[in-house]
């Protein structure tokens, strides 16, 4: 996966904006306003992405290219060196990121988006 693939399939999900909310070298993207993925522009090969945090810390114990979140908390949010992952695994770990976020929402706003 390269990071225009990345970027899509984020951008394919429901409710999902991009935006440079931080810097201009910070691409981050959003559900309904509540940010799940962050890619630095800068060194592309990286994506932070939320994470339950027991599983955080199992992924960062089993895969070297998992670490704590850069500029991040470490607790909810993983560095992802996802260019050396299998594709399937980091749509696996976007799709975590995503749900979680969805789920903090308020029950009204879940139902919505999964309306719409």
């Amino acid at each position: 996966m390269n990071v225009e693939e990345l970027r899509a399939y984020c951008l394919n999900k429901k409710a999902v904006e991009e935006c440079f909310p931080f810097d201009d070298k910070t691409l981050v993207f959003k559900v309904l306003g509540k940010m799940f993925a962050l890619i630095g522009l800068e060194n592309a090969d990286f994506v932070n992405l939320k994470c339950d945090p027991e599983l955080a810390l199992e992924y960062r114990e089993r895969y070297p290219e998992i670490k704590g979140g850069y500029h991040m908390s470490k607790k909810h949010w993983n560095t992802v060196e996802y260019v050396a992952l299998e594709d399937e695994f980091v749509i696996q770990m976007i799709d975590h990121s995503y749900d979680l976020v969805v789920a903090s929402m308020p029950k009204k706003t879940q139902l919505k988006l999964k309306e719409s």
